[in-house]
């Protein structure tokens, strides 16, 4: 499940250099599921190189 913007705080991201918004750890836990995105905060552990979950 994925959060609409009017649910998503701002510890859920932040916006880096390039002006992407980037999601925390926080929000990935909130999510509950890994995207296989290998997301820059992933809690989940994904390795692009192998698709897998630690």
């Amino acid at each position: 499940m994925l959060y609409n913007r009017e649910e998503l705080t701002e510890e859920d991201y932040y916006f880096n250099e390039q002006g992407y918004r980037v999601f925390t750890e926080k929000y990935h836990l909130k999510r509950g599921h890994c995207c296989k995105s290998a997301c820059k905060h992933c809690p989940y552990g994904y390795d692009k190189n192998t698709d897998r979950l630690r």
